[in-house]
């Protein structure tokens, strides 16, 4: 079978299994999450051994150590991909909710309701575990799913997926609820994003290459999953204990995800005050610091020259470009020049400096004495998360249940004609 037929057969069988899917009933659905769970627990070894063999193969491809950190499953990772599942079968299903209801003057009942989406397409690279909350999340929203993982984890995902198929028809769930294109070739995804016949909406999941060749090719709507170039500001009014806190959390807690900071702001007021200890604990981390004229005078040899482009890189490293501004102004001036709209922080004890920052920039998560790192699907209390939308239509943010329904207006009438 060629690439093409093999990706149309997805898709013919993943519509199918979104019908089916469509008519379960919440505690349908929820049994076949649960079973879906115990199996990817129960298939441990084998996912695991997979998984090794793709740290392996991409250590030698020369794959950084935070990018194999993203990549790597561990029996915890996998208990936490389990648990995950278990809490968005506790979660309310939102479909079949009655968001809004009116009755017309002429007594036509009119219902705003939840409905599913139908069949998503998820492109994503690196994270194995994007596997299970996309297949988990659309389940339970009664959309079928068709993903397409990266190279670089395709052992583990198989695996995973795998798993997810048999949890999922012992409880008595279409076997093609959750499929997984079996190769890597990148034609695949050009494919996809053209079947618009078959896929009603996509979502990528990568770096800005994978996206932007998703957008030109898409034949159907597409939620950006982009670049993740968050900042913390500290303000002349914060305290400098918890500035250092967060910083080094938002830092180096997981420098290889998308909610870590790339960039620090410092007011000129506090600027040698932070640098003096929270500088040095960055630095004591592992941290390169890119810093601006003032920085570098500050830190002198501890610190890089940074170049333009720095602050508009994803760097997925513990680096950290670091820029002392004058002004709050200018720190979200430059977040709204630099910054990608994922997940912002102002670390302040000023109330009205917090509300200015918190309402004028326009990214999807804005933070006050709080790090970025809480930019989770599961921190939020979703469960799990498709993605973080950096888009404005029709999701922003962390993307869960409700984000994966549309809706549909059903009108009730006794026999009512227009004149």
């Amino acid at each position: 079978m060629s690439l093409q037929d093999t990706i149309l057969d997805l898709g013919r069988r993943a519509r199918a299994a979104s019908k089916e899917l469509a008519r379960l009933s919440c505690a349908q659905k929820n049994a076949g999450l649960l079973a879906m769970a115990d199996e990817l627990l129960d298939s441990q070894q084998t996912m695991l051994a997979a998984n090794a063999r793709d740290v392996e193969r991409a250590r030698k491809d020369g794959l950084s150590g935070a990018m194999l950190d993203r990549l790597t499953l561990t029996p915890a990772r996998i208990a936490a991909m389990a648990e995950g599942i278990r809490q968005v079968a506790a979660l309310p299903d939102p479909v079949g909710q009655t968001i809004t209801h009116w009755t017309r003057p002429n007594g036509i009942e009119i219902s705003k309701v939840r409905v599913p989406i139908g069949v998503i397409g998820i492109i994503f690279e690196s994270r194995p575990n994007v596997t299970s909350d996309a297949a988990v999340l659309c389940t339970k929203t009664g959309n079928a799913a068709i993903l397409r993982g990266g190279s670089e984890a395709l052992g583990s995902n198989l695996e995973i997926a795998a798993a997810l198929g048999r949890g999922a028809a012992r409880a008595g769930l279409p076997q093609d609820a959750v499929l997984l294109v079996p190769t890597t070739d990148r034609e695949a995804v050009k494919l996809m994003a053209g079947m618009d016949q078959y896929i009603d909406m996509i979502v990528p999941r990568g770096g800005r290459g994978l996206i932007e060749a998703v957008v030109a090719a898409a034949r159907m709507p597409v939620i950006k999953h982009y670049n993740g170039i968050c900042a913390v500001y500290v303000d002349k009014a914060a305290d400098l204990a918890m500035a250092e806190t967060i910083a080094l959390n938002a830092k180096t807690q997981r420098p290889g995800v998308c909610n870590a900071i790339e960039t620090l702001l410092l007011h000129r007021d506090i600027a040698e005050a932070f640098l003096k200890t929270g500088g040095k604990a960055l630095l004591d981390k592992g941290v390169q610091i890119r810093g601006d004229e003032r920085v570098c005078a500050l830190l002198g040899e501890n610190a890089v020259p940074a170049t333009e482009a720095d602050w508009t890189t994803e760097f997925l490293d513990l680096i950290l470009a670091v820029r002392v501004v004058d002004s709050l102004d200018e720190a979200v001036a430059h977040i709204e020049s630099h910054g990608s709209h994922h997940s912002d922080c102002i670390v302040t004890a000023d109330p009205a400096a917090a509300e200015a920052f918190l309402n004028r920039v326009d990214s999807a998560t804005v933070y006050w004495n709080a790090s970025t790192r809480f930019t989770d699907g599961g921190e939020f209390g979703f469960g799990a998360e498709i993605g973080i939308s950096t888009d404005k239509l029709h999701a922003r943010g962390p993307m869960a249940l409700e984000e994966l329904t549309t809706y549909k207006y059903q009108i009730r009438g006794t026999g009512q004609v227009r004149q």
